[in-house]
């Protein structure tokens, strides 16, 4: 017989997600930033040259690791179709209708023949717990040589991991408006749903993400 497999969830290392925290099973906590774009290549040299220096000075100020994410999908157009479906029922001009038929059926047929792509990026802050070598504080524990016992983290409550990556948060935030970004931190319904997305790439998606405009 097969052998049995065990729940998705147990492949997964997230514990839970809660006030748009994704809190891990090690006790990490991450937050994810969606990010809008820039038109590199259409900004004047000036221009490049001040968005270059502004976000080479952003990285030099972050004491701690992030992560960037350029999530690549087939753009899905079912909602778009859905949508010109029903003005067409909605359509009294014969002529009219049979236009927005023929343009209904131009669309579906060419992303059918053609991978429209629609890209979305993420920038990833995390948290971890700090952690302290076993054996005390000797300088080669410190440093990593010494007795190779396994390290254990320290007890801290959920509220000071909180916020020491809403600090962490607020200075990506802020760092990246500098440069001329939108930045939108998900909550916990759009976090499921990337996450869903994530897992299930050949599903449709549930919904599409947006960023927030100012």
């Amino acid at each position: 017989m097969p052998k049995e497999t065990g729940p998705t969830q147990q492949f997964v290392d997230i514990a839970e997600i809660k006030d748009g925290t994704v809190i891990l099973k090690n006790g990490s906590l991450r937050r994810v930033l969606m990010v809008s774009g820039i038109n590199f290549a259409l900004k004047s040299e000036e221009e490049q040259n001040a968005i270059t220096y502004t976000y080479q000075g952003f990285l030099n100020t972050l004491d701690f690791s992030v992560q960037f994410v350029i999530h690549s999908r087939k753009l899905n157009i079912s909602g778009y179709l859905d949508k010109l479906n029903e003005r067409k029922s909605q359509e009294t001009n014969e002529l009219l209708k049979s236009q927005i038929e023929e343009y209904t059926e131009f669309i579906r047929s060419f992303v059918e023949m053609n991978a429209v792509m629609s890209k979305t990026f993420f920038v990833v802050v995390p948290y971890d717990p700090i952690v302290i070598p076993a054996g005390g504080k000797n300088i080669l524990n410190w440093l990593g040589i010494g007795a190779l016992k396994k390290a254990t983290p320290t007890e801290e409550s959920i509220g000071q991991k909180l916020t020491q990556i809403n600090q962490r948060t607020d200075q990506v935030i802020n760092g990246l408006n500098r440069i001329g970004l939108r930045v939108v931190s998900l909550n916990d319904e759009e976090l499921i749903e990337l996450f869903y997305n994530l897992y299930n790439p050949e599903t449709i998606e549930k919904k599409e993400l947006k960023i927030a405009q100012e």
